[in-house]
């Protein structure tokens, strides 16, 4: 379920949705990359972890791209995007941009996705989860019922 809102990305609540991200990955014990995407794909915030990989600055951007232009959990398109499946190859497309594997949600705005989160650098699973921390303070900054 989406609940109206006429929320608008700031760099402030990009900024805690970042924080809100590498505070729980410090809890599960990953060093991640987190990124917060506008609406448009438009990186507006980025945080790195001292000990992060170094791939995780591009995957956490991508994958909040990702969750953006297909509105979509990028773990869902994991099995979506295999040999056989209704996007299969989908990786291969955009300039290879497209992430395919956990750590990247849209947040919804009403009917539309205002913004992305893409967190990389710990498992599929532990980037997953610190998005979802991210993605619930934008919930709670817009009242959406997505978080």
């Amino acid at each position: 379920m989406r609940c109206q809102s006429g929320s608008v990305l700031t760099l402030v609540l990009a900024a805690r949705m970042t924080d809100a991200a590498l505070a729980a990955a410090a809890q599960l014990g990953a060093d991640v990359s987190a990124a917060v995407v506008d609406a448009g794909g438009h990186l507006v915030h980025f945080q790195r972890m001292d000990a992060a990989e170094i791939a995780g600055p591009t995957l956490a951007v991508d994958k909040a791209f990702t969750a953006v232009a297909h509105r979509i959990d990028t773990a869902e398109l994991t099995a979506l995007a295999a040999p056989g499946g209704a996007l299969a190859g989908l990786q291969a497309n955009g300039g290879g941009r497209y992430v395919v594997f956990g750590g990247g949600l849209p947040c919804w705005s009403g009917d539309r996705v205002g913004a992305g989160i893409g967190v990389s650098g710990g498992t599929a699973e532990q980037d997953s989860s610190c998005a979802r921390a991210a993605r619930s303070v934008w919930g709670s900054a817009t009242g959406s019922a997505d978080a």
